[in-house]
């Protein structure tokens, strides 16, 4: 396993640190790829033990639930691109090279960012993130969970995107909304082009490269 970037989660998700032993860090990676290709709404621990051949009350051991489980790997992911945005825009002067990193980032476009962390595929893991993210919050626990601060990895990621966008005009007014807005974008366009193809623009054999033309479109009209 290759758990390079040294990530801390929130000890309020995980009964017992997965990354700490091998049987936790197959649990993230074989339930990640099980969430991915079923959903959370379908996803079990007891399908997950079946397909590891373990049992159920291991699974339950570093987690209370599948909803934990969620926030833990979605928190990892967060902090995992706010890391690669510090890190490759931290040599760069020039804003709108850096907003540009930001959104091939966010997109997952260049092979390099997919390097390091989890040991499963950053396309797969991604996906997942698309399908799942916005459940994460989009629920009756939602204020239990900011309260828990089970939130601030993607908050703070935001507020990253956010003092960027102030570079480009530090008189603008709306740069949260508009970093909340590219950080959703980024997911939701992406899952049309896949799923609701009438909702999105899309040109064949060219990944991603409408939704980085849009999001880059968006952001410096809003800004000037």
């Amino acid at each position: 396993m290759n758990w390079g970037v040294d990530i801390k989660i929130n000890e309020k998700l995980y009964l017992r640190e997965p990354k700490n032993s091998e049987l936790g860090r197959k649990i993230i990676v074989e339930g990640i790829l099980m969430i991915e290709s079923i959903g959370i709404e379908d996803f079990t621990f007891k399908k997950l033990a079946l397909e590891m051949k373990t049992t159920e009350a291991s699974i339950y051991r570093y987690f209370e639930n599948k909803q934990m489980f969620l926030l833990y790997v979605l928190s990892w992911y967060w902090q995992w691109l706010e890391y690669l945005i510090v890190y490759k825009t931290n040599n760069i002067t020039d804003p709108y090279k850096k907003i540009e990193i930001v959104l091939d980032v966010l997109l997952l476009r260049n092979i390099e960012n997919t390097a390091g962390g989890i040991d499963v595929d950053k396309k797969v893991l991604q996906m997942l993130v698309i399908k799942e993210a916005s459940k994460s919050y989009l629920n009756h626990q939602v204020k239990r969970y900011n309260e828990s601060e089970f939130f601030k990895p993607y908050k703070d990621l935001s507020k990253r995107i956010s003092k960027i966008i102030l570079e480009l005009n530090p008189q603008y007014a709306f740069e949260k909304n508009l970093s909340s807005t590219v950080l959703l974008m980024s997911r939701n366009l992406y899952f049309f082009e896949e799923n609701l193809p009438s909702l999105a623009e899309k040109e064949e054999n060219i990944e991603d490269s409408k939704i980085k033309a849009y999001l880059l479109h968006l952001i410096l009209n809003a800004v000037k």
